[in-house]
């Protein structure tokens, strides 16, 4: 992903969700971004655009010894 894009979502994510999420770009992969809480890995953010449309899917995976 682009810095430009990232910004943009990690200043959504800080908005709606929690001001501490940082979001950083992955090495040698350019359609995805890994979301931290503080210094917490929480996640993948991945780029789609089909048809002409983008859209953003964030993936969380939770382990039952977490909860």
């Amino acid at each position: 992903m682009k810095p430009e894009e990232i910004k943009k979502l990690e200043a959504y994510f800080k908005r709606n969700l929690n001001q501490e999420i940082v979001i950083k770009a992955r090495p040698r992969k350019d359609e995805s971004a890994e979301v931290y809480l503080a210094d917490e890995f929480l996640g993948v953010i991945f780029r789609d655009e089909e048809d002409g449309e983008l859209s953003y899917n964030f993936s969380m995976a939770i382990l039952s010894i977490d909860l």
